[in-house]
C-alpha cells in the first residue's frame, strides 16, 4: 500500500518541484548567477550544490589528480557541465577540455553555453542504453568504444558515473580509459566499493546506499527494479579490472562517507590510478 501511493503521489510530488525550480531560476536570474551554471529545472546530476561539488572535485583533480593547466581531459559521463566549469578559468590555450555524457539536453546546454565561450572545451552526445537516464538510447555500455584516438589524454575522470554502471559496463569501460589515457597519464573515477568496512555499516542500516540486491558475484544494487539507480561493487574486484588493464592505483583508496564512515575524503569512494605499461 505504502508503494502503491508513493508512485501515485510522485508525478505531483516531480511537478511542484519543478515549480520551485523555476521559482529559483527566476530569483537566480534577478540576482545575476554564473552564466556558465545551468537553470536548476534543468540539472538532473543527483543532489548536492552544482558549483559547491563541482569546485570541491576541482581540488581533487589538482591535489590528488595532478592535473595541469596545458592537460587533455576527458570528462566521462560530463551530465550538464558540472565539472567542466571551475576549468574553464584553469587550462590554458594548449589544454583541452573534452565530455561525453548519455543525456542529449545536458550535452547540447553544455554547447550552447560553454564550448561557444570556451573553443578548447567539447561536448559530446554518446547514444547509450541506461533505464534510468537514456531509456531510448541506441548503443549499449558493454561495447562501446570512446570516440577518441589511443594514448590521447592526460587525466580522466569519471564522477558518478560506475555508480549507475553494471559489471560488464565498467570492464569496457576501464578498458576504453587505458586505450585513450597517455602512458604515465592519470585517472580519477569515484565509486561505492564493497569490503568488510562498508557491508557491516549497510548491514547495521548506516549507509545511505541500502546496496543489498545482488546483480552478480561482484556487485550489489540498492534498486530491484531500476538497479542503474545505484550499483556498488566488490572493491578486490575493481581492483583486478585496474591491474588487467595497466592501471596502477596510486597511494590509498580515498573512501567516501556513503556507508556511514565518520572519517572520509568525499561522499563516493575516490580512486587515482597511472597507465604504466
Amino acid at each position: 500500500m505504502k508503494k502503491y501511493f508513493k508512485k501515485l503521489l510522485k508525478p505531483f510530488y516531480n511537478n511542484i518541484k519543478q515549480i520551485g525550480f523555476k521559482l529559483l531560476d527566476f530569483y537566480d536570474s534577478i540576482k545575476g548567477k554564473n552564466p556558465l551554471i545551468p537553470p536548476r529545472s534543468m540539472i538532473f546530476i543527483g543532489d548536492g550544490d552544482y558549483e559547491k561539488i563541482g569546485n570541491e572535485f576541482f581540488n581533487y583533480f589538482k591535489l590528488l589528480g595532478e592535473l595541469k593547466t596545458n592537460d587533455k581531459i576527458l570528462d566521462v559521463g560530463c551530465g550538464i557541465g558540472r565539472m567542466s566549469v571551475p576549468l574553464t578559468n584553469y587550462l590554458n590555450e594548449k589544454g583541452e577540455y573534452h565530455g561525453f555524457d548519455i543525456v542529449k539536453k545536458g550535452i547540447e546546454w553544455c554547447q550552447n553555453n560553454i564550448s561557444t565561450k570556451y573553443a578548447n572545451f567539447h561536448f559530446s552526445h554518446a547514444d547509450i542504453y541506461n533505464k534510468m537516464y537514456n531509456e531510448n538510447g541506441k548503443e549499449y555500455s558493454f561495447n562501446f568504444k570512446f570516440k577518441y584516438q589511443d594514448n590521447y589524454f592526460d587525466f580522466i575522470f569519471l564522477t558518478s558515473v560506475f555508480t549507475h554502471m553494471y559489471a560488464r559496463d565498467v570492464e569496457n569501460y576501464l578498458k576504453e580509459i587505458s586505450r585513450v589515457l597517455k602512458d604515465g597519464g592519470r585517472c580519477l573515477i569515484t565509486f561505492f566499493l564493497l569490503n568488510e568496512e562498508s557491508n557491516k555499516m549497510i548491514k547495521n542500516g548506516l549507509s545511505t546506499q541500502n546496496l543489498i540486491y545482488r546483480l552478480d558475484n561482484f556487485s550489489f544494487a540498492k534498486d530491484e527494479k531500476v538497479p542503474e539507480n545505484a550499483i556498488g561493487f566488490n572493491e578486490e574486484y575493481i581492483k583486478g579490472l585496474y591491474i588487467k588493464n595497466s592501471l596502477n592505483i596510486q597511494k590509498q583508496i580515498f573512501y567516501g562517507s556513503w556507508c556511514g564512515r565518520k572519517e572520509f575524503m568525499s561522499y563516493q569512494d575516490i580512486i587515482i590510478a597511472k597507465k604504466t605499461r
